[in-house]
């Protein structure tokens, strides 16, 4: 049985979600959190018992939601929504949860790009590494190397490194400096610049090279990784030359996945952002296209915890106003939207400064694995599409079985689809990227589990 129907229910409980549902609390609604984990926080949060903050930017927003935050609902995942009446009924594997209007708010994880041993014990997404230590202060590996695109890989490494790690180095295929095209982004976002050098200095002090235009593109070993071939890169990421490092960790990311599958279950509306992602389309007032849903932060569009932190309670509030018709105060939106502005210009600065290019493709060889859960390789994946005349993605799941495993394309989905587009002369769209972003059930879960809802 559904509990007692909440005005609105949340369904995340990172910057976005928490945000949203502390303002659509301090509005009056009856609010219900719901998240996976424990704790509030997500994985920019993502802490243990008793932390102090340590490590952690903007620890103090935290410390100041949660205290607001209403009824939280953790160690619940969310596996299925659908509407009922005149509402939404959640289903989570710890029971039902009914609401009037929903707020989605469900983050992103790591993008990855399959590269020759990939799949060696010792290979973390960037995430996971952090992940790791934040949620059990162990780190990844005693030497480890950092590499991919994006900001995200400076609190990795600075990360690990005050932590006791040796990490080799960063290994950035970007090229940061195309920052100083977008002077307007960062003179409106100057917080960004001072984190970016705090990272910088925890390098130096710990003397890690940090190298542009310079990435994994394959990891070496036996049992699990014992080094890595460093490539320099051209603009177009193809190599230029290689060398071999030793490490027994290595730590990758390129950029994160909106987690979608809520949205789409419900029917929302959808669009390929400027970084390939597929995110949700959200209006002025964060509204979705199915009414009664709101979308705040990832989930429409990768742009970083203060803009998430500003969608979250721009969608608190305007679902406050139209499910109890809480009116908010004029000048607070004012100003909220006028950091969303500033925030959104700097996200598009992030996603034009440090594309996935299409030289990655290059790195692969038909023996590397693009779906590591059901072990499909490169060849195999060619073979559907040159001998069985497979032209898209969806096609090549069904041919070659990418992204049938445990994971459903959460790790493999983004590969699968650009290889494919790629293999047949285009460039991926979104039709790409729902192919391999649609699931019927969001999260595993058991058919006893599913037997007993």
């Amino acid at each position: 049985m559904a509990s007692s129907p909440a005005d609105i229910a949340v369904i995340g409980a990172g910057p976005a979600g928490l945000a949203a549902a502390v303002a659509a609390s301090r509005a009056g609604a009856k609010v219900a959190l719901i998240d996976g984990n424990a704790r509030v926080g997500g994985q920019y949060w993502r802490h243990r018992e008793g932390d102090t903050g340590r490590g952690h930017h903007h620890w103090s927003v935290l410390t100041r939601l949660r205290a607001g935050a209403p009824e939280f609902l953790g160690g619940h995942q969310v596996w299925h929504v659908e509407r009922t009446g005149d509402g939404f009924t959640v289903h989570t594997c710890g029971g039902e949860i009914a609401c009037r209007t929903l707020i989605i708010a469900t983050g992103a994880y790591d993008r990855q790009l399959p590269f020759p041993g990939w799949t060696l014990p010792g290979v973390f997404t960037a995430g996971g590494a952090q992940a790791l230590l934040k949620g059990h202060g162990v780190t990844a590996g005693r030497r480890i190397v950092v590499a991919g695109t994006g900001p995200f890989l400076l609190p990795v490494a600075a990360g690990l490194a005050e932590a006791g790690a040796r990490v080799v180095g960063v290994f950035e295929a970007g090229a940061p400096t195309g920052f100083a095209r977008h002077p307007g982004a960062l003179a409106a976002n100057p917080g960004k610049l001072a984190e970016g050098a705090g990272y910088l200095r925890t390098l130096a002090r710990h003397r890690i090279p940090y190298r542009t235009r310079t990435t994994v593109t394959a990891a070496h070993g036996t049992e699990s990784v014992s080094s890595a071939t460093v490539a320099v890169l051209d603009e177009g990421w193809r190599v230029v030359r290689e060398r071999e490092v030793d490490c027994d960790a290595i730590a990758v990311g390129y950029g994160f996945t909106p987690q979608l599958e809520i949205p789409l279950q419900l029917g929302c509306s959808t669009r390929a952002d400027r970084d390939g992602s597929l995110v949700a389309c959200a209006d002025e007032q964060q509204r979705a296209s199915v009414p009664g849903v709101y979308l705040a932060g990832e989930v429409c569009g990768v742009g970083g915890a203060p803009l998430s932190l500003v969608e979250g309670e721009l969608a608190g509030l305007h679902a406050a106003l139209t499910t109890i018709g809480a009116e908010p105060d004029g000048a607070r939106v004012g100003r909220l939207l006028r950091r969303r502005r500033a925030n959104r210009a700097f996200a598009a600065a992030l996603h034009e400064v440090h594309p996935v290019r299409r030289g990655w493709l290059d790195w692969l060889d038909g023996r590397t694995q693009l779906c590591r859960c059901e072990e499909v390789t490169v060849d195999r994946v060619r073979e559907s599409i040159v001998e069985l005349g497979a032209t898209d993605a969806r096609s090549v799941k069904l041919m070659a079985r990418p992204g049938m495993g445990l994971c459903q394309g959460r790790v493999c989905g983004y590969a699968t689809s650009c290889f494919v587009a790629d293999a047949c002369g285009r460039q991926p769209a979104e039709q790409d990227l729902l192919a391999v972003a649609t699931r019927p059930i969001a999260q595993p879960i058991t058919l006893g589990a599913l037997a007993h809802d």
